[in-house]
């Protein structure tokens, strides 16, 4: 017998089943990290690999080409500067802004970490089978949630109703 709640709501609980398998891949990839002894969390290798053919970006554009909010990069970016990952710099036309650069550190061990994650991704794909269908749906909702935040949508659903007190 069955008994997962999150399950049961359908999609009523679309959000938290997505964050729950998230939370289940990130929880197994930082445990193989700390076992082979890699110092890094697992959603930096987005930044590792969005660094990897340039030579400096700013924080803005690591927030806007990975879809994050500009307090989240930055906040990752101190981590892996912190690690010794990632170099900071200030931009030389504009000293408010800073610039983010892979370090010696980060490209000496890139062939490593290119291996953990190919082996990530063939652990995914084993995980899904042949059918890759969730792409499609995953785009649909991303594309259809640009178009009109999900607060919009659901502000609008949530006015239609409300009771008069």
């Amino acid at each position: 017998m069955n008994d997962d709640f999150l399950k049961k709501l359908g999609y009523k609980a679309l959000d938290s089943r997505l964050k729950r398998i998230s939370d289940r891949m990130s929880h197994d990839i930082r445990k193989l990290y700390k076992e082979i002894e890699i110092d890094i969390e697992p959603h930096w290798y987005l930044v590792f690999m969005l660094l990897e053919n340039q030579h400096s970006v700013s924080i803005s554009y690591i927030a806007e080409k990975l879809g994050y909010a500009h307090p989240s990069a930055v906040m990752i970016v101190k981590r892996m500067s912190d690690k010794e990952y990632l170099t900071i710099t200030d931009d030389e036309s504009d000293r408010r802004r800073q610039m983010v650069s892979l370090s010696a550190k980060a490209r000496r061990s890139m062939p490593l970490f290119k291996n953990i994650w190919d082996s990530c991704e063939a652990a995914i794909l084993q995980t899904m089978g042949t059918d890759l269908g969730i792409f499609i749906y995953l785009d649909k909702i991303d594309a259809s949630i640009k178009k009109m935040p999900f607060y919009d949508r659901f502000k609008e659903e949530y006015l239609k109703n409300v009771k008069p007190i």
